[in-house]
């Protein structure tokens, strides 16, 4: 994988663990504009078509002037200056559909907010699999008080992970929550003291992810993010297509061949992913 192509996402690769980590270094405050949605599409193309990642993390060391953490500072406003209205739409209708891409990467997706996580960031946070907030992350949607909403999938998102009600005050008021309270209404999944204590916890769980058949990782995350809303037979017929591509796939019949060796630790050798 040729990690030059992901300018400002600072990759670093832990191929043991199939882990890959985005530090996310740009601009002024790690805020979100073009040059980062070319990044981030180019990421996702790479993590499509290739299983040698299993767990992306996302995550930030960058500090302000005052030494204040920031993960993501919201969107790239400052480079809209002079943007006429239907340049805006195109480029939010393009965030929005490369937040849904990046929800739907074929992998286990953990996002680690470390201290400002505002507008864009929050929704960001909607695109991982599990977050695990570090103690200083704080979290707001300030966009209704900018003549906006969160367009790049809050609106769409946030309620089915945090209920209406929540949704609602975030959205609604543009209060910022502290780390804590992000937990409490299930915002992050996790809390941890630092971003190196988060880390760890990351490693521990893309150690357990590697092991696993690509596919069958890749299947379950499909139909589980396809079937939210939908009725219970529709859920059904989504498992069952996807408990039928790891048949297909083979790795049904490894799982089962190397049953004892499973049990021991050992990894067998699954089959490249397919989706």
């Amino acid at each position: 994988m040729d990690l030059t192509r992901f300018a400002g996402l600072h990759p670093e690769l832990d191929a043991e663990r199939k882990l890959l980590t985005l530090w996310l270094d740009h601009g002024k405050a790690n805020e979100m504009g073009t040059a980062q949605l070319d990044a981030f599409d180019a990421l996702c193309d790479a993590l499509e078509g290739d299983d040698a990642v299993m767990c992306l993390c996302t995550t930030s060391r960058r500090t302000s002037a005052k030494g204040r953490p920031i993960f993501i500072s919201g969107a790239n406003v400052t480079e809209r200056v002079g943007w006429d209205d239907d340049r805006v739409r195109a480029h939010v209708s393009r965030q929005r559909a490369l937040m849904r891409r990046i929800r739907q990467l074929p992998l286990f997706h953990v996002v680690v907010p470390t201290g400002i996580t505002l507008g864009w960031g929050t929704e960001y946070v909607l695109t991982g699999d599990y977050a695990i907030a570090t103690a200083d992350a704080s979290f707001a949607l300030p966009e209704t008080g900018l003549g906006i909403i969160p367009g790049a999938r809050g609106t769409a998102e946030l309620a089915d992970l945090v209920g209406l009600a929540q949704a609602m005050r975030l959205g609604c008021t543009g209060e910022a929550i502290s780390a804590d309270e992000a937990a409490r209404i299930g915002l992050v999944q996790e809390l941890a003291a630092t971003g190196d204590d988060a880390l760890v916890r990351v490693r521990a769980l893309a150690e357990l992810v590697r092991r696993r058949s690509p596919t069958a990782v890749a299947s379950f995350k499909r139909a589980a993010l396809a079937g939210r809303g939908e009725s219970e037979g529709r859920r059904l017929e989504l498992e069952s297509d996807a408990y039928l591509r790891t048949v297909e796939v083979g790795d049904a019949a490894v799982g089962r061949a190397n049953f004892a060796a499973i049990l021991a630790g050992e990894t067998p050798p699954w089959a490249p992913r397919r989706t």
